[in-house]
């Protein structure tokens, strides 16, 4: 999978994708991350890339033609799957929209900034708009960040156990169940007994039965889904 990320502070992309899981993804050639400097594309020497925004008010606008341009250039190298704006007004990331986009071949990402991109690049060129959360970040890149770690993970190979992904809290709209490791006794809080015994079936049954109960009391709305 290739990822491409425009973005007016690379610098704050550079840790997240250089260690752990996302590293060995990287390192496996399994997953490419490349930020582009939206600052390559300046309308001019000041490197400027936002401007006032129309009919007044507080806050800069990222301009359409560094956008534009910065987009173009990337799309003669490759073709994207997505083309997607990180944005609080956009869907909510979830872990069905993970799953999708980790099936993808080439994704770019649109960090915005300030007050926002102009409105025309994303009626042009952006093809979805996600948010990752009710809240207004200073910068897509976090989000980024969020959107990328959530789907390299599930490509393919990424994770030492595969099956890992695949009973984590969301994949089948229920949360994850307890886990416990040693020591069985810790404090005088025991294991639950069944996870000692090591028989399967009821082992499955047990975590099932623990992530209803769990999603019934702390997410009920996804049980509602």
């Amino acid at each position: 999978m290739n990822i491409d990320i425009i973005t007016v502070v690379p610098e704050l992309l550079d840790s997240p994708f250089s260690h752990s899981i996302m590293k060995r993804a990287r390192d496996k050639g399994l997953l490419t991350v490349q930020m582009h400097n939206l600052r390559k594309w300046a309308i001019n020497k000041h490197m400027q890339v936002d401007d006032y925004q129309f009919g007044g008010g507080a806050g800069m606008v990222m301009m359409p033609e560094p956008l534009a341009n910065a987009i173009d250039e990337l799309q003669q190298e490759k073709k994207y799957d997505e083309i997607i704006f990180l944005t609080p007004d956009g869907e909510r990331f979830n872990q069905k929209a993970a799953n999708q986009l980790s099936l993808k071949e080439n994704i770019l990402l649109i960090c915005g900034h300030y007050k926002g991109i102009d409105e025309r690049i994303r009626k042009q060129y952006v093809t979805k708009e996600i948010s990752i959360g009710d809240y207004v970040l200073s910068g897509g890149e976090l989000a980024a960040a969020v959107v990328v770690d959530a789907i390299g993970r599930l490509i393919p190979g990424v994770l030492n156990d595969e099956t890992s992904a695949l009973f984590d809290s969301f994949q089948d709209n229920l949360l994850a169940p307890p886990v416990y490791t040693r020591p069985a006794d810790f404090r005088g809080d025991k294991v639950p007994d069944i996870l000692i015994q090591g028989d399967p079936k009821k082992v499955e049954e047990w975590r099932h039965e623990q992530s209803l109960l769990r999603t019934r009391e702390r997410r009920p709305d996804l049980l509602d889904d």
